[in-house]
């Protein structure tokens, strides 16, 4: 299925021919992966620094986020969420003018004003909800948005028809919004309102989000589920990130959204290799001569 092409921050994203990665550039005190960079003597450097890494490793866009989504994270206002988002938003804009920049927020205000300072795309991890504020942003700016699917609780009788039904709904909601189709991403919401068992699940499924003709963000990287299956704490998550960026791309996802940018590019550009035959320059006529050593 061909899908429409999206702008975002003045980069065209061709949806199928490879798949894009974004970097996580988090702007809290109390991240669940631990690179919260309040943490830090100077947030804004260290996001700099953080981005311009990012960006070498192969990251095609990142997101930015100032408030934790991790389970018990403490609440932050607006006010409190754009002092800490916009500055650094900035920054990133002024230090690498080519990169787009995703903010994470929930929160229309925070969102409107990390695009005056130079953000081009809204990440909603509520966007199947009822509030109509960020698609209405989204179409009021003529920017792109991800719709994440979310529940407040883990219930489901149909996991993956709940699934694509509810962000049918939010897709249909923000075109009535005014936001163009091909301004519209989704992502199933890995690790939001959803038991591991269901997370798994989602992975196991994830072809039939095709159904919506719409570029498909994934989001697993650190996350809980990872350290459930394998009991490992989140700085050992790398391997099971992977293993679900690789499964996720041959599934059809279009854009990865990781910690570890390096060890991911490249194990999406091998995906990518088998899975769309994309190679990341040009392929060799032929293997100049047999792979591995003597047996």
């Amino acid at each position: 299925m061909t899908r429409t092409p999206t702008t975002i921050g003045g980069r065209t994203f061709r949806w199928g021919e490879r798949t894009f990665v974004m970097g996580i550039v988090n702007a809290t005190p109390d991240s669940f992966s631990g690179d919260g960079l309040l943490a830090t003597p100077d947030p804004i450097e260290a996001a700099v620094a953080q981005a311009r890494r990012m960006v070498d490793e192969g990251a095609d866009l990142l997101d930015v986020g100032g408030e934790s989504t991790r389970p018990g994270h403490d609440r932050v206002t607006a006010t409190e969420e754009a002092r800490r988002v916009v500055p650094i938003v900035r920054a990133i804009s002024a230090a690498l003018p080519g990169t787009p920049i995703s903010i994470d927020t929930t929160k229309p205000d925070v969102a409107a004003a990390a695009l005056d300072a130079g953000a081009s795309l809204l990440n909603d991890i509520w966007g199947v909800g009822d509030d109509p504020g960020m698609r209405q942003l989204a179409a009021q700016r003529g920017v792109p948005i991800v719709l994440m699917h979310n529940r407040e609780e883990a219930h489901y009788d149909d996991l993956l028809g709940e699934i694509v039904a509810d962000l049918e709904r939010a897709v249909g909601r923000a075109i009535q919004a005014g936001v163009a189709p091909g301004n519209i991403l989704v992502d199933p919401g890995f690790g939001f309102g959803k038991s591991p068992e269901d997370n798994l699940e989602v992975l196991r499924e994830l072809t039939r989000l095709g159904h919506l003709g719409l570029p498909v963000l994934l989001g697993t990287s650190r996350k809980s589920t990872l350290g459930l299956v394998l009991d490992l704490p989140l700085e050992d998550r790398l391997e099971a990130t992977i293993a679900t960026t690789v499964l996720g791309i041959a599934a059809g996802v279009d854009l990865v959204r990781v910690h570890d940018v390096r060890a991911n590019v490249r194990a999406a550009r091998m995906a990518d290799a088998i899975v769309r035959r994309t190679w990341p320059s040009p392929p060799p006529e032929r293997d100049p001569a047999p792979e591995g050593g003597p047996s």
